[in-house]
């Protein structure tokens, strides 16, 4: 199917699968050893970007051993920076080194964090994505490794230039990584491994689900001026709500489930279409469809079927599965984790259950025993073994592995790729076209250029209209971008 938006393209999807190993973590570019003075084996961290992710990837990020400890903290929200130490001090009071002078706040406030960081140390950034190249063209800078969770870009201006960033990290050394944390779970690494080897045959269809009620910020109302003065960091609080910010709730919150489907396929789509749309939203003035569906192709012509939706009061699923020719694989069933990665015979998905002693037990605080498997149907060929550690503290061990032992890394690369892929089906959606991998990265429309240069009292990269409402994506009707300024 041929895309209304394709140019030649700089940056193929073929350039992308030369460069990006589907399968596992990028491992390229010259290694930055981890240094640091005589006797000093603490390795510290910053965090910039203090909400629920970013505290819990600095938690997980304190977890590792040898000793990391947290040395500043960043955030354009005072409120928000306050709840994340608390927290964190709470769960690692022997990791936290963050006093009051090192908490900052303002835009300008991760330059300050990494500041107080050494080359070999690392950064942890968890903002909205909107400020990713700036932070880790600063992080270059610095010779500090970075982490970055995703997506980590929404357009294709914005992948451009973290292709380019990355390749001066490559040439430093810094090793990158991207809260894709399922590529790092152990049951779906064998369960690629396996399904590589053949053990479903040809893959010849990939389906992904992640239909829920509306979660997080992805649904607004109108900004109450009294309450919140400051539109840009209204629009901040409220990030899923806004596409600059996020990529929506289509990039922020279906990525895992798609990048997944490609992993097991072990290809990034060619191309997508799809459709969308809003059911009644009463005074909601969001830029989020409530209800999406795609179809990708790959390059041999498998499709890959993606449904997502935010509505209250229907049937829920969260799950990714792949069929081949002798069989399937559930790749996950309930969410992130665990897994309850499978093999079956046949196209009949199973879901593992715990049995009513495993849900006795986990009450009681027994989680060796909560995993008591009940006896697995004759269809499961192999099933991943329980209990699955936490795919969260794995991707930080990881990383954090790679550091202290010099081992090259680099998920960039990877992480844009699935960025893309992802936003390319929002993109489908929102314009009612078909959008090619090649296409999308020739897009010029831009949803926040001017990030590098946002004050706690400059304007918004978005402006509501008269009535408060945000520009909306009208399919058919706006094909070459996925809104127009309504202001």
């Amino acid at each position: 199917m041929d895309s209304p938006i394709i140019t030649p393209s700089a940056v193929s999807r073929r350039d992308f699968i030369k460069r990006t190993s589907i399968g596992a973590s990028v491992l390229s570019g010259v290694s930055l050893p981890f240094v640091h003075a005589a006797g000093d084996d603490t390795m510290r961290a910053a965090l910039i970007g203090c909400g629920g992710r970013g505290s819990g990837a600095a938690s997980n990020a304190l977890s590792t051993k040898p000793a990391i400890k947290l040395v500043a903290m960043a955030d354009v929200q005072k409120n928000r920076l306050d709840a994340s130490f608390e927290g964190l001090t709470g769960k690692h009071p022997d990791r936290m080194a963050v006093s009051e002078d090192t908490k900052f706040i303002g835009f300008d406030a991760y330059q300050k964090a990494m500041d107080q960081l050494r080359p070999g140390d690392v950064a942890i950034v968890a903002t909205p994505l909107a400020f990713r190249w700036v932070h880790f063209k600063y992080a270059i800078e610095k010779g500090i490794h970075i982490f970055m969770e995703k997506p980590v870009i929404a357009d294709a201006p914005s992948a451009r230039r973290m292709l380019e960033l990355n390749e001066e990290a490559k040439k430093k050394g810094i090793k990158v990584g991207i809260g894709l944390m399922c590529r790092h779970c152990r049951a779906r690494q064998e369960l690629f491994d396996r399904i590589q080897d053949g053990a479903i045959g040809d893959i010849i269809l990939a389906r992904a689900y992640r239909m829920q009620a509306p979660v997080a910020t992805c649904f607004s109302e109108k900004r109450d001026e009294k309450l919140e003065p400051s539109e840009l960091l209204w629009q901040i609080k409220r990030f899923h709500s806004f596409l600059w910010a996020s990529g929506g709730s289509f990039s922020d919150f279906f990525i895992h489930n798609i990048d997944e489907a490609c992993w097991m396929k072990n290809d990034w789509p060619t191309h997508v279409w799809g459709s969308g749309g809003r059911t009644d939203r009463g005074n909601f003035v969001d830029q989020n469809f409530d209800n999406y569906t795609c179809e990708y192709t790959w390059k041999d012509g498998t499709k890959f079927f993606f449904e997502g939706r935010n509505i209250s009061n229907c049937q829920n699923e969260f799950a990714t599965y792949v069929h081949g020719t002798k069989g399937m694989a559930v790749v996950s069933s309930a969410g992130h984790a665990p897994s309850n990665a499978l093999i079956l015979k046949g196209h009949v998905p199973v879901r593992l259950r715990e049995s009513k002693s495993a849900r006795i037990k986990k009450k009681s605080g027994d989680a060796p025993a909560a995993v008591e498997a009940a006896k697995l149907p004759d269809s499961v060929l192999w099933a991943a073994k329980q209990p699955e550690a936490n795919p969260y503290d794995l991707e930080w061990e990881d990383f954090i592995d790679a550091i202290r032992n010099n081992k090259p890394y680099n998920e960039l690369e990877r992480g844009v790729a699935a960025s893309v892929v992802t936003s390319m089906g929002r993109m489908a959606c929102h314009t009612g076209q078909a959008v090619t991998y090649d296409g999308f990265m020739q897009v010029q429309h831009e949803f926040s250029p001017n990030s590098d240069k946002l004050t706690l009292d400059g304007p918004a990269p978005i402006k509501a209209n008269a009535e408060g409402r945000y520009p909306v994506p009208l399919p058919g009707i706006t094909k070459d971008r996925e809104y127009n300024d309504m202001a």
